[in-house]
């Protein structure tokens, strides 16, 4: 078996070309990820989608393929992937977002890949100023979750192959719908998912491949550098499902001028800071509740109580306990 027939079916030129379908799709990532396709073929088949622009059924098609290929991961309520490169955001307020859900009681696993990330914005070095546990053993999941209800997985630690085909980029010099796929993965197979953009198109189109996939409840968002992050200040349209079914819902700003992201600069340590009430930081604080509740929203909270919910947990937060001083 090769790569030809997809690539012929998606190559053969204006009027004859066309996009795969879900099994054509579901065959080829699993030539691909069983090391069977050839490295060209590869290349060509991502970029020939890139050209044409990904179809829902393709991306339903290659996160079947992909997801028969998983470790078997502990029973999350939420799942956060995280594959932006951060380049239009300021730092990863975000993590504190599902640190919080993961306090109202809700089980969150956020897995990921960055290595474009902006000096200062690394996401893997902010885990650790947010609190939240990361483990390269997904046996040892399990354990960090009933610690602490929230885990981060890399991609590299359950999916070597999904990050050797993301690393294509290096080669290509563009991004390919594989970064589609890793937000699409779900591999503990939560049954509501969060989900952020760059781009407006993937909005429906994550959407619809979710419910292709049977997803019982999402929820995808333009949000800050691509990644599930609300700018409080700007009205956001969260595209759901709800029981499978697609479903918008308009939130409304929090703040009453627009401020972008990028423009609230902080090094890495302002993230424990806000945490422990050592800063104070408005917009970075409305940044986090305006996430919490697209979040808690995701999860099935009504619409109009999320945002209380949102500022009721931060209220709540565990505050790390003060330093005993010694003589």
């Amino acid at each position: 078996m090769s790569l030809a027939p997809y690539i012929h079916a998606m190559g053969r030129g204006p009027g004859r070309a066309r996009n795969l379908d879900a099994l054509e799709a579901e065959a080829a990532m699993r030539l691909i990820l069983a090391g069977q396709a050839d490295p060209h073929a590869i290349g060509a088949l991502l970029m020939l989608m890139r050209y044409r622009g990904e179809t829902s059924e393709e991306i339903a098609g290659f996160t079947c393929a992909a997801r028969a290929r998983l470790p078997a991961l502990p029973a999350v309520d939420l799942d956060w992937p995280s594959y932006a490169a951060g380049r239009t955001r300021g730092l990863p307020w975000f993590l504190l977002a599902a640190r919080l859900v993961a306090q109202s009681g809700a089980r969150v696993l956020i897995h990921g890949w960055n290595t474009h990330q902006q000096p200062g914005a690394d996401l893997r070095a902010a885990l650790a100023f947010c609190g939240i546990p990361r483990t390269d053993n997904p046996a040892e999941a399990a354990s960090l979750l009933a610690r602490d209800g929230i885990v981060y997985l890399p991609l590299e630690s359950f999916a070597p192959g999904l990050r050797d085909l993301l690393r294509l980029r290096e080669v290509l010099g563009l991004r390919s719908c594989v970064n589609t796929l890793c937000r699409m993965l779900n591999p503990a197979r939560a049954p509501a998912a969060v989900q952020g953009v760059f781009h407006p198109p993937y909005l429906t189109l994550q959407q619809a491949a979710g419910a292709l996939l049977g997803q019982p409840r999402l929820g995808v968002l333009k949000g800050g550098g691509g990644e599930f992050e609300r700018n409080p200040s700007k009205p956001v349209t969260l595209y759901r499902l709800i029981d499978g079914a697609p479903h918008e819902a308009v939130l409304a700003p929090l703040l009453p001028e627009p401020q972008r992201l990028a423009d609230h600069r902080h090094p890495l340590q302002a993230l424990a800071d806000l945490w422990a009430g050592r800063l104070q930081d408005p917009f970075a604080e409305a940044v986090i509740h305006a996430t919490t509740a697209a979040a808690l929203i995701t999860l099935g909270h009504p619409p109009a109580t999320a945002e209380t919910l949102a500022r009721k947990l931060w209220a709540e937060r565990v505050l790390p306990r003060p330093r005993k001083e010694f003589a």
